[in-house]
């Protein structure tokens, strides 16, 4: 029953990852993270899955591995990031108190996308 639950809850996470892709604000990585979590306890076929998909799996693979992501990709998201919480910054008449918010959520994404793999422990 725990795994059919788990599996279940790992399908969800891997739809709002899906729609995190698309949405500004929806987060992808840490659902996708998530349904590995659940599906390496539920499923192995599942996870295997997860893990070879065209779409997440290179990404997830690299970021469970703590393997550096190339500059361009890096450029490619903080953009996004930019470009979509800045739109709704522009686009939508917030108060003061949530456009300083979104500023600071941009600069706090910014720097974790810029320094993924950075840190990464040294092997002996």
């Amino acid at each position: 029953m725990k795994k059919k639950i788990f599996a279940a809850f790992g399908i969800l996470c891997v739809i709002c990852g899906s729609i995190g892709i698309v949405m500004p604000l929806v987060p992808t990585t840490p659902f996708l993270l998530l349904a590995a979590y659940l599906f390496a306890r539920s499923s192995p076929k599942m996870h295997k899955f997860l893990l070879e998909n065209k779409v997440f799996g290179k990404y997830l693979s690299n970021y469970l591995n703590n393997k550096p992501i190339p500059v361009r990709q890096k450029l490619i998201s903080i953009f996004f990031v930019w470009l979509s919480i800045g739109s709704t910054i522009y686009l939508v008449t917030l108060p003061l108190w949530v456009v300083c918010f979104l500023l600071f959520l941009i600069l706090a994404l910014s720097i974790h996308i810029a320094t993924l793999g950075f840190f990464r422990k040294k092997r002996n």
